[in-house]
């Protein structure tokens, strides 16, 4: 996915041009119309707050290791209802680029154990990767606190719905073992 944003100034950070023996903080707080397309491109209702800040360290001569944290207040719609569903989300983000990646050969590949390790790009995007890390941290199936499911059953004409219970044969049996049970004693 390409970042929404128009262009963050300081979310382009050259890697070539940061110095090799310390580390370089930094810090994204998109406007509220960044937020507003981050919401857009995540197709959810809204983007109330977003913070990403961290260091980005020098490790050997050319891979670098990002580690951050994301703080973001996100609005998405109940699964149930449709209602807005507030979520706070706060996350740390671990990344590294590394220079010598082993590059996939052939139609299958394996994943790698480790998955914060990345190919090292000329330019680091950091609003790609903050836009990426809110994207895996959003709840999947944001619930309201009251929003209950009712039970679904569908059927052709002329046939008898199948239910939960139905599906279950054995309960029966236990209830009646239960009950032999109880009746012994």
């Amino acid at each position: 996915m390409e970042a929404p944003l128009a262009a963050l100034p300081q979310s382009q950070l050259r890697l070539a041009d940061l110095p090799n023996r310390k580390a370089t903080d930094f810090e994204l707080v998109p406007t509220a119309s960044d937020r507003d397309a981050i919401a857009a491109a995540l197709d959810i209702i809204g983007v109330i707050k977003l913070r990403f800040s961290g260091q980005l360290e020098p490790l050997g001569r050319t891979d670098w290791q990002l580690n951050a944290a994301l703080g973001a207040t996100v609005v998405q719609p109940c699964v149930a209802t449709l209602d807005p569903v507030t979520t706070r989300i706060d996350e740390d983000v671990q990344r590294s680029y590394v220079s010598d990646l082993p590059e996939a050969d052939g139609a299958e590949m394996e994943m790698p154990e480790d998955d914060t390790v990345e190919e090292l790009p000329a330019t680091l995007d950091l609003a790609q990767v903050m836009i990426e890390a809110l994207t895996l941290a959003l709840p999947l199936y944001p619930r309201a606190a009251d929003a209950e499911v009712a039970q679904a059953v569908f059927a052709e004409p002329g046939v008898t719905p199948m239910t939960d219970e139905d599906a279950k044969p054995f309960a029966d049996l236990g209830a009646l073992r239960e009950r032999l049970e109880n009746k012994d004693e």
